[in-house]
């Protein structure tokens, strides 16, 4: 094994620990929680490591950086996950790749993806990101749409043709009432996922917690934590 495979090898069984633990002190089945990597600024080479090594989703949030790392993993078996926030210039390369884009928090994103989901033949996973910290009718510091706006855009993506609506993400947001307070923010997207689910049953999907806060995610009834320093290390310096 490789110095860099050992290295990933021990930083995917800390992380796996971590959530093996946090699920049994929630009460809740390990199978429960999907791990999707976070492999921003790190390298193709390290995707196919970390599919050696059995991850199966990975996420990426420049399209710049993305899109020729998708290319060179075409072969894999991978999930490739969309986290950043998305400009509608970028859309139709990211629905080249991408098979959930996380980031969904306005109408004019919403059509734009539909157009390209139909132009590649594809059918792409949306989550809608919500910003807690986020007033009625504005956007997050970190993207997302205000709690009020949630109901608007789910009905546009369930109605949209290439989209498919699979629920709700948040990041914990850095102002705010729940600045802070990660386990409470990440209980109340839960709350919101219940809501969505009597109409949208399908779309069971909570995407919440990272590095820092993935316990408290799991705690709160996340089914998918996004971690990128916990397994690959620190980031290197951009620039």
């Amino acid at each position: 094994m490789t110095d860099r495979k050992s290295e990933l090898a021990r930083g995917l069984a800390m992380v796996e620990e971590r959530i093996a633990s946090a699920c049994a002190a929630a009460g809740r089945k390990r199978e429960e929680v999907t791990l999707i990597v976070v492999t921003k600024t790190y390298p193709a080479s390290d995707v196919r490591l970390l599919h050696e090594l059995g991850v199966r989703h990975v996420a990426e949030n420049r399209d710049q950086e993305a899109a020729p790392k998708a290319g060179a993993c075409s072969d894999l078996d991978l999930i490739w996950h969309f986290v950043g926030q998305l400009q509608t210039n970028k859309v139709r390369s990211v629905a080249g790749y991408a098979d959930v884009v996380q980031s969904v928090d306005r109408l004019k994103l919403v059509s734009s993806l539909s157009a390209a989901g139909v132009r590649a033949e594809r059918e792409l996973g949306c989550l809608i990101q919500v910003a807690l910290d986020a007033e009625s009718g504005e956007r997050g510091e970190r993207g997302g749409v205000a709690p009020d706006g949630i109901e608007e855009l789910a009905a546009a993506v369930a109605e949209s043709p290439g989209l498919r609506l699979d629920g709700l993400m948040t990041v914990a947001p850095l102002a705010g009432p729940y600045a802070g307070r990660q386990q409470a923010a990440f209980e109340r997207l839960v709350e919101f996922s219940s809501s969505l689910r009597a109409g949208h049953p399908a779309a069971n999907m909570v995407s919440a917690g990272m590095s820092a806060d993935l316990e408290e995610a799991v705690a709160a009834g996340a089914t998918h934590v996004r971690v990128g320093t916990a397994v690959l290390g620190v980031r290197p310096r951009l620039g």
